[in-house]
């Protein structure tokens, strides 16, 4: 295991700057999950790690060194993509063993090796067959073997699983969340999905536009956004905005609709912001809101319904502004039917409207 230090790392290709002096510490054994949308230089933090890509400026430590200036290979980490990149023509016990062979270990030590990496993952029966006998989800899983027969101080994942299906990536999570609770070593993973940042990840970076955003554990940066980008780039659906200005202690929607200020909110009359509420706490009355002891009242249009079985994702319109709300106990509901919501205040959020900013104190 080893801890990574990034300190101030640039990345620029030519006068165009990608990365920009971000700072990131990773404790040892720990993993971390760099998310935001395409572009925003996660995987290019990632490869500047991996010694893909060179460093503009700034430092890279893995462990106690310094290794801006080694090559990949001498940097003790192991990388999986998210094509595999296995050899079609060895086995899986080949393809396993096949970074060991290249070291010139002996064949005791590379069958070891093997048998145990094929033990953690569930691929021992595997071990004769070539990649194209495989399920997309086992040719993941010898991906990942390969990594781990190296024993490296650090695993590098690039969206490894944004080939799968929905059904297999749900699996698939599983199986990486158990290989770090048996094998303890750092983790760094990259992806654009927020729902594999949120199951995997002790800890989320959230980049965008090549800067930190923030930094958190998955309920602090869902339950805390520093900025509304946070607020609807992570959690599913995305929080609901509503933009309004402050007046008396109320946000006034441009309909007229006012709703009162949430706790601790620091915020000025006049001040124009956006009122902040995921589907989870707007629920129609008398359907299990849970019980809070601020409370506001909205009445609003259905426009459509997205069963889920034991909820229903309702629809509905307030001063022209599309709001996702949660059901529980669900009924049917006619489209255009007029229910009266329910906002349990101490859970929502304001934002500046000029700046994005979190007003939460």
């Amino acid at each position: 295991m080893a801890e990574v230090v990034l300190r101030d790392v640039v990345k620029n290709y030519g006068a165009l700057p990608v990365v920009h002096a971000i700072n990131l510490d990773i404790a040892h054994g720990e993993f971390v999950v760099l998310v935001g949308p395409s572009g925003c230089g996660k995987s290019t933090t990632l490869r500047m790690i991996a010694g893909l890509e060179d460093i503009s400026d700034g430092t890279v430590q893995i462990g106690n060194r310094v290794v801006n200036d080694l090559p990949p290979r001498d940097r003790n980490i192991s990388m999986v993509f998210q094509n595999y990149a296995l050899y079609p023509h060895m086995t899986v016990a080949e393809n396993l063993g096949f970074s060991l062979h290249i070291a010139k270990r002996s064949k005791a030590e590379i069958e070891k090796a093997v048998a145990e990496a094929a033990e953690i993952l569930s691929l021992t029966p595997l071990l004769a067959r070539k990649p194209g006998q495989l399920s997309g989800g086992q040719r993941q899983r010898v991906a990942m073997g390969r990594a781990i027969v190296r024993h490296p101080d650090v695993f590098l994942f690039d969206e490894p699983l944004s080939n799968l299906d929905a059904k297999l990536r749900t699996q698939m999570r599983v199986e990486i969340k158990r290989l770090h609770q048996k094998v303890g070593t750092t983790i760094i993973y990259v992806t654009h999905d927020q729902i594999e940042a949120m199951t995997l990840a002790d800890r989320i970076v959230i980049m965008r536009d090549g800067h930190i955003v923030q930094i958190g554990t998955p309920l602090d940066v869902f339950e805390r956004p520093v900025n509304s980008f946070v607020a609807t780039f992570i959690g599913s659906p995305p929080m609901n905005l509503l933009p309004g200005t402050v007046s008396n202690g109320q946000v006034s929607l441009s309909d007229g609709t006012q709703i009162p200020l949430p706790p601790s909110a620091k915020v000025v009359d006049g001040q124009a912001v956006h009122f902040g509420v995921r589907a989870d706490n707007i629920m129609p009355e008398g359907h299990s809101m849970p019980p809070t002891a601020h409370m506001a009242y909205v009445d609003m249009p259905v426009t459509l319904t997205e069963p889920l079985g034991t909820e229903t994702l309702l629809f509905a319109t307030l001063s022209g502004v599309e709001v996702q709300a949660k059901m529980l106990n669900p009924r049917p509901v006619a489209m255009g039917e007029r229910l009266r919501f329910g906002i349990a205040l101490d859970k929502c959020h304001l934002f500046d409207a000029a700046t994005g900013a979190t007003l939460r104190i």
